[in-house]
């Protein structure tokens, strides 16, 4: 079992890294692209691989702790009954109960220690081992559980993502990046938002080792995203539609690419990525290591694993079918049209009362938003709306606003 190294001591630089319809261009989701040339993707050729003729790489850093090492089978079977935690696949990893046991490096132990985290997520305790492994593998897991290490409302991410951890130690592992290498790690999400979001802990998290990110996404200018990816980046996070305009136009490439995120899958299909993320995937060595995550496993979802994922290992916490999370009180109030407005003032003059509090409310569409928007304002409700039709400068202002209290109530089209 290979043990870390530490790449600010220098690797081996020896190189050989060689080589629809609109509704499918990304608006919804911020991808962008495709409109200009009509089908997107439609000009890049899928690669024919030579595994014999590409450089090999290492993707197993997992050293498994002595302690993990000595549970019996009852004890780890106990521990994921507890934690309704299903595992699918051979020669899974036990599952690990404390951060140490990780074996992660000590700059990635760093950023965990700083966290004050008590114990790991489910979701972490088996998913870590595997990603360390170098497996492809499927983790499946409500919203709230720890798939994300997140408390996010609309965009407010409190902590790190799961795959960025195992992915940091997996690119300090490669040859250093060389001029007109695109990136290591690819994460595709399915919003500019929650692309985003894990740039913004690539970024904060990459400094340790001394790592470059980007977030590619649409709805914003193609300049400094180009620049970003000439200059070179290790970890790139991207829409699938703003990717796939640069991927076509030359300005990056995935040969180097040995690590890829497919982040809330179900969503990207949802919103008709998939032909998009299959002209992406097509540009990708199928040797790589690729973590799938979704919440849901829909046969379409399943069927995206099996063609992109070998020998994987599918991680389950919680229920297969959709359900709320049962760690969140729910109470469903069902009322006719006329009775909403005084319902919802009734119950923001309750939540309110305590400054601390923030609230979203979800409506059904973008005009319903900014109708409801204006009449709280004018009621004197610090509110504020935000969906697509609205500038990325907008958007990330009035986030910005609800994310630090200033506008406490937040309004959303589902």
């Amino acid at each position: 079992m290979p043990g870390y190294s530490d790449r600010d001591r220098g690797r081996d630089r020896d190189r050989g890294y060689g080589g629809g319809p609109p509704r499918f261009g990304g608006s919804r989701g911020g991808g962008g692209g495709g409109g200009k040339y009509g089908n997107p993707g439609e000009r890049l050729r899928k690669k024919h691989w030579n595994l014999d003729e590409l450089p090999k790489f290492e993707k197993n850093f997992y050293q498994q702790h002595p302690d993990v090492t000595r549970r019996s089978p009852q004890e780890v079977e106990q521990y994921r009954r507890a934690k309704t935690v299903t595992v699918k696949g051979r020669e899974c990893p036990n599952p690990i109960m404390k951060f140490h046991e990780a074996s992660f490096p000590s700059y990635v132990m760093d950023v965990i220690n700083k966290q004050n985290w008590t114990e790991p997520t489910p979701i972490q305790a088996q998913g870590w081992p595997l990603a360390l492994s170098g497996k492809d593998m499927v983790g499946i897991a409500q919203t709230g559980s720890g798939k994300t290490l997140s408390v996010t409302f609309v965009g407010y991410l409190i902590n790190i993502t799961i795959y960025l951890l195992p992915a940091i130690v997996h690119i300090n592992h490669q040859p250093f990046l060389e001029r007109g290498d695109g990136p290591i790690c690819l994460v595709l999400a399915p919003t500019r938002e929650l692309a985003q979001q894990v740039q913004q802990v690539a970024a904060e998290y990459g400094r340790a080792s001394r790592l470059k990110s980007t977030c590619i996404y649409g709805g914003a200018p193609k300049g400094p995203q180009i620049r970003d990816l000439e200059r070179g980046v290790e970890i790139c996070i991207a829409t699938p539609g703003r990717l796939i305009d640069f991927l076509e136009a030359g300005k990056t490439n995935l040969r180097r690419c040995t690590y890829l995120v497919l982040d809330e899958a179900d969503r990207m299909l949802d919103m008709g990525f998939e032909p998009q993320i299959r002209k992406i995937v097509d540009q990708i060595r199928p040797d790589r290591q690729t973590l799938m995550w979704s919440a849901t496993w829909p046969k379409e979802v399943r069927q995206l694993a099996e063609d992109f994922l070998k020998e994987y290992v599918q991680i389950n916490v919680g229920a297969l079918q959709l359900s709320a999370n049962h760690n969140i009180l729910q109470i469903v109030d069902v009322c006719n049209d006329g009775e909403k407005e005084d319902k919802l003032i009734r119950l923001l003059e309750e939540i309110m009362s305590e400054k601390e509090n923030k609230t979203i409310i979800f409506v059904e569409t973008k005009r319903r938003c900014d109708d409801l928007t204006r009449r709280m304002r004018r009621d004197g409700w610090p509110a504020m709306g935000i969906h697509g039709d609205k500038s990325q400068q907008e958007r990330d202002w009035v986030l910005n606003e609800f994310k630090y209290g200033k506008a406490p109530i937040l309004i959303y089209p589902l």
